[in-house]
C-alpha cells in the first residue's frame, strides 16, 4: 500500500512544472519528486515485533534511490517482524519548495508523526518507531533525530516527532566543507550557504 504523505495540501510547495521521473535502469530511482508518499510493508502478525522503522533512501538530495536502497531494506525488515515504511521525500528545488532547506524534513517528520497516529491500526508499539537513512538519506534520517523539537509541520496532536531509534547506512553526518557530500549541500542549503544553517543542518555537531 502507499499512501500519500499529506491529505490535503502539500506545506511549503509551490506550483511548478516540475515532473516526477522514475529511471528502473538506476536502481529505481526517482527524479523531480513534488508529491511525497510512503510505502508500508507490514510484516506477518505471528512475526511481529512492534517495531517500526521509516526508511529514507539516498541519492545526494538530487534522486530517491527507491527501489534498492527503500523496498529492498524494507522487505528484509518486513520478513524479521519490522515494520517498514519507504519515505518518497520531495527533491529539495526553489521552483518546486518556498524554502527547499526544510522540505525533506518536512517529510520526515511527517512519516514518524503518521506511523505514530496509525500505530494501533498497524500493530505498532508507538514507543518503537525509528528513522533509517542512506548517504543523503542518512542526513536526513539524522536531521530527523535531532531536529524533533523544532515541528516544521501541522502537529496539533502534539504526537511525539521524536525517532526512538535511528540506523545511518554511509550517513551525510555534516554540512561542513572538510566533511560533507558537497553536491548534497548544495542541493539541500544552495551554492553559499551562511554558516548558521550549515551548522543548523550539521547534525554532528
Amino acid at each position: 500500500e502507499i499512501i500519500n504523505l499529506y491529505p490535503r495540501t502539500i506545506p511549503n510547495s509551490k506550483v511548478a512544472g516540475v515532473k516526477e521521473t522514475l529511471e528502473k535502469e538506476h536502481s529505481g530511482m526517482f527524479s523531480g519528486v513534488t508529491n511525497p508518499t510512503l510505502e508500508i510493508f507490514l510484516p506477518e502478525k505471528d512475526k511481529a515485533t512492534g517495531a517500526a522503522v521509516v526508511i529514507c533512501p539516498g541519492g545526494g538530495y538530487a534522486v530517491v534511490v527507491y527501489q534498492s536502497e527503500g523496498e529492498k531494506t524494507a522487505n528484509e525488515f518486513a520478513k524479521n517482524g519490522v515494520a517498514a515504511f519507504v519515505l518518497k521525500y520531495r527533491i529539495p528545488n526553489n521552483s518546486t519548495m518556498v524554502d527547499k532547506t526544510i522540505g525533506c524534513l518536512q517529510d520526515a517528520q511527517q512519516a514518524i508523526k503518521i506511523v505514530r497516529e496509525n500505530a494501533s491500526k498497524w500493530g505498532i508499539d508507538i514507543n518503537k518507531v525509528g528513522i533509517m537513512g542512506f548517504s543523503a538519506g542518512g542526513h536526513l534520517a539524522s536531521t530527523a533525530a535531532t531536529h524533533f523539537d523544532n515541528a516544521v509541520v501541522e502537529n496539533k496532536n502534539n504526537t511525539n516527532l521524536r525517532p526512538d531509534f535511528q540506523i545511518l547506512v554511509y550517513p551525510v553526518i555534516s554540512m561542513q566543507d572538510s566533511l560533507t557530500h558537497l553536491d548534497s549541500r548544495k542541493n539541500l542549503l544552495g551554492s553559499n550557504p551562511s554558516k548558521e544553517i550549515t551548522d543548523q543542518f550539521s547534525n554532528e555537531l
